[in-house]
């Protein structure tokens, strides 16, 4: 079993309670770093000014606190290698999909299956299609209708 270094587990708590409990089970089975939850306005403005985000403060789902989104990697980090990025990704939306969360992947933006039909491909970002609170959606899986 595979664990998250300090700094990735300080990462992850920075996001939405979804996003933790996906990828505190994604771990058990595929090795990764978390490389970003929550960022702050001046982080956000310079992802965008270096090309690591098209969105500025306060429109990203990263700028949220908790965070809706997380940028995550296979460890260890090659970012020169799309092809595992895209395997990954499959996994962690196979993992997100069984527990009922909803996730959209940065190198997918309309969830078609195709990466080639974006001209923007975000390969670790990870983001929570909706905005639901964690306790709505424990209703909803109990079939509570007072969400």
């Amino acid at each position: 079993m595979f664990k998250y270094s300090a700094t990735s587990k300080e990462r992850l708590t920075t996001c939405d309670v979804r996003l933790q409990r996906v990828f505190n089970e994604v771990i058990k089975y595929y090795d990764c770093s978390i490389i970003c939850g929550h960022r702050n306005e001046v982080k956000q403005n310079q992802s965008v000014a270096v090309g690591n985000s098209q969105v500025r403060w306060p429109n990203s789902k990263h700028n949220s606190l908790p965070s809706k989104a997380v940028d995550a990697l296979p460890y260890p980090v090659n970012w020169e290698d799309l092809q595992r990025m895209a395997h990954f990704a499959g996994f962690v939306l196979g993992i997100a999909q069984g527990m009922g969360i909803s996730l959209k992947w940065g190198a997918d933006w309309d969830k078609d299956g195709q990466i080639s039909d974006h001209t923007f491909r975000d390969y670790p970002h990870f983001e929570l299609i909706d905005d639901e609170s964690e306790s709505t959606v424990r209703h909803r899986q109990r079939g509570d209708d007072r969400s």
